[in-house]
């Protein structure tokens, strides 16, 4: 009987294959493109992807103050975090949260459909969110992907 055996991608065989992915936000709904971007920051349309291995690309977000609330989440939909002292709950209406800080409105919505573990607090640092259509990253050569709505 033949031995059978299953290849794993290791952290060093990830790193050589990391790739830049530019998105626009610019009029699409949140949930799509933080569902989009949580994809590509764990690599899961690779076929060297592992769960418990960073093999994910590298993400530009652009417009994140455009992006799409659909309904009534601009109002309604309520964003909380916690100061850390007795009583610190603070609470943000989705809108004024896009109007003061889209990247952190991004950033808490990609965060939130990674898994919550210590691979995920090393995959959030792949992703950078811009308010504007600039970045800074124009060296690494980032391949624009397209929209999945």
């Amino acid at each position: 009987m033949a031995k059978q055996s299953t290849s794993f991608t290791t952290r060093e065989d990830a790193l050589g294959e990391r790739q830049w992915k530019l998105i626009d936000a610019e009029g699409r709904s949140l949930g799509r493109v933080a569902t989009q971007v949580a994809g590509l920051l764990r690599g899961k349309g690779k076929p060297t992807f592992a769960p418990h291995t960073d093999c994910g690309d590298f993400v530009i977000v652009l417009n994140a103050s455009k992006v799409r609330l659909t309904g009534k989440k601009a109002e309604n939909k309520i964003l909380y975090r916690h100061t850390g002292f007795a009583g610190g709950i603070r609470a943000t209406p989705a809108g004024k949260m896009r109007a003061e800080k889209p990247e952190k409105l991004m950033r808490d919505a990609v965060a939130g459909m990674l898994p919550h573990n210590r691979l995920s607090r090393r995959l959030i640092t792949k992703l950078k969110v811009y308010p504007a259509g600039d970045h800074p990253h124009e060296a690494q050569g980032a391949e624009t992907v397209p929209a999945q709505d």
